[in-house]
């Protein structure tokens, strides 16, 4: 498995944290985020992110800001993107199953470390359930 991560200046730590997990796991990782605590735009380090997903250079993506929306809304303005702004694990775990959604947006200001590591956790080991809900997931793209 091949993830991809980004984050801004809010999520630094959560980023090394996450990083950290995931590489204990033998899990590919690609890492767009900033190292540092100084301010930066959170699209300069999501949009990437989105593109691997998109064009399935990574399985799946993490982005991290710190209330979430932003990096959340930057991701899916790509197609076939579904980012999901979580902040519990029963909402991530509904987001794979219901909404199979590819990238985990965490608002670091918002949700605790050890807490967006079980989140990361959930994503990584809930599937999609299929069934009738790829129904509605095909009807998310707009048609232009």
């Amino acid at each position: 498995m091949k993830i991809s991560i980004g984050n801004d200046h809010a999520g630094t730590e959560y980023k090394f944290a996450i990083l950290k997990l995931l590489e204990s796991k033998g899990i590919l990782v690609t890492n767009y985020g900033t190292d540092t605590s100084d301010s930066v735009d959170y699209p300069d380090f999501v949009h990437p992110v989105a593109e691997d997903v998109e064009t399935n250079k990574s399985d799946l993506g993490i982005i991290i800001c710190g209330s979430g929306n932003g990096a959340s809304m930057t991701a899916n303005k790509h197609q076939g993107v579904r980012a999901a702004l979580c902040w519990t694990t029963e909402i991530v775990a509904l987001a794979r199953q219901h909404n199979n959604a590819n990238i985990l947006s965490i608002p670091a200001r918002f949700t605790a470390l050890p807490q967006a590591l079980d989140m990361v956790e959930t994503f990584l080991n809930t599937p999609f359930e299929g069934g009738r809900h790829q129904n509605r997931v095909d009807k998310i793209p707009v048609s232009c």
